[in-house]
């Protein structure tokens, strides 16, 4: 169960409520958001005893959650959250789409595609500076370099950066260059990442792990929530299933199961779901008619000399080529 404390709640009739829920043998913790204190009631309190506290002092309303994701639940906040992310707005009727390569290469890879990207319509650029590789020997990323890359090209183009933290000892520098921290799909557990990210300060991608399933993801994202970081936009990137034919199977019905459980924003990533050019396109679309609010999509100037993930990354002109087919869906691309 979740007490809603209002806007106008003083320290004492927070504490005054803690103190109730304490003398009843219920363990709370109490998360801020924005002006207002949330007080979370933990499993197995009793309902009526909460309850009763409906008209202490301080107290806005008492919310009744079944599910263990409370904070991220649907049941605890009604309206869609929107996210900004230096100024564009992930979660409200447009569609935004986040573009780049799989890694920083050199200035004129990341500095032609930051420009490239942005004339097509992208609203964020994507990029890895830190590469978590499945093999030790694969191209493990630019580090501190492509960071500086990203940054000379967010002030070239004006995009808002996301790129990937993948330890709690890179928060603080990543944080220095980045607008949004991007948590991997390998991490989406890492719970010590997840409670540091709770306090950074930046909105957060949180990527479902290929093997985790809704209700894991939603649980992740939770640990961010209850942290005290609102900003949180999930990012389905596939499943590991039976299929060997593409790199992963797009989970669509994920995206609209977390549209209807959460109200954090929900992008696809059709890039590492399908980990095909050819069929990054219309696993795109699917994604967006499931309900996504943006997509992340690779995009490398000559995908065959990529250092990585070059297989799924798209060329310009095939980028260019989704984000005209974008123009026509549901939902404006602003």
């Amino acid at each position: 169960m979740l007490i809603n404390m209002q806007k106008t709640a003083s320290r004492v009739d927070i504490a005054a409520v803690l103190d109730q829920l304490s003398k009843q043998g219920i363990d709370a913790q109490v998360v801020r958001q924005a002006e207002s204190a949330v007080v979370i009631v933990a499993n197995g309190s009793s309902g009526d005893n909460v309850r009763s506290l409906s008209g202490s002092p301080g107290v806005d309303k008492v919310l009744d959650i079944d599910q263990p994701f409370k904070l991220a639940s649907r049941q605890a906040r009604h309206e869609s959250t929107i996210v900004n992310v230096s100024g564009v707005k992930i979660g409200g009727s447009d569609i935004v789409v986040m573009a780049g390569p799989c890694s920083v290469e050199s200035r004129e890879q990341i500095l032609a595609t930051a420009v490239a990207v942005k004339k097509m319509g992208a609203k964020i650029l994507r990029g890895g500076a830190y590469k978590p590789r499945t093999s030790p020997y694969e191209f493990q990323g630019l580090g501190v370099t492509a960071l500086e890359l990203l940054r000379e090209a967010r002030e070239l183009t004006g995009l808002p950066i996301v790129t990937e933290v993948m330890g709690t000892d890179d928060v603080d520098l990543v944080c220095k260059y980045a607008d949004m921290l991007q948590i991997g799909a390998r991490n989406m557990q890492n719970f010590a990442l997840l409670r540091r990210l709770a306090t950074c300060g930046k909105p957060v991608m949180l990527k479902r792990s290929p093997a985790a399933t809704v209700r894991e993801w939603l649980l992740a994202a939770e640990y961010l929530l209850v942290g005290g970081n609102a900003d949180v936009v999930l990012c389905e990137r596939g499943v590991r299933g039976f299929e060997r034919e593409t790199r992963n199977t797009l989970d669509v019905n994920a995206i609209a199961l977390a549209k209807q459980l959460s109200h954090l924003p929900v992008i696809a990533d059709p890039s590492h779901a399908t980990g095909r050019r050819e069929l990054v396109a219309p696993a795109a679309k699917a994604a967006i008619g499931a309900g996504a609010d943006g997509l992340l999509i690779e995009v490398h100037p000559n995908p065959d000399s990529a250092l990585s993930d070059g297989t799924q990354s798209l060329k310009f002109n095939e980028f260019d080529d989704l984000m005209h087919s974008l123009r026509e869906p549901m939902r404006r691309l602003a």
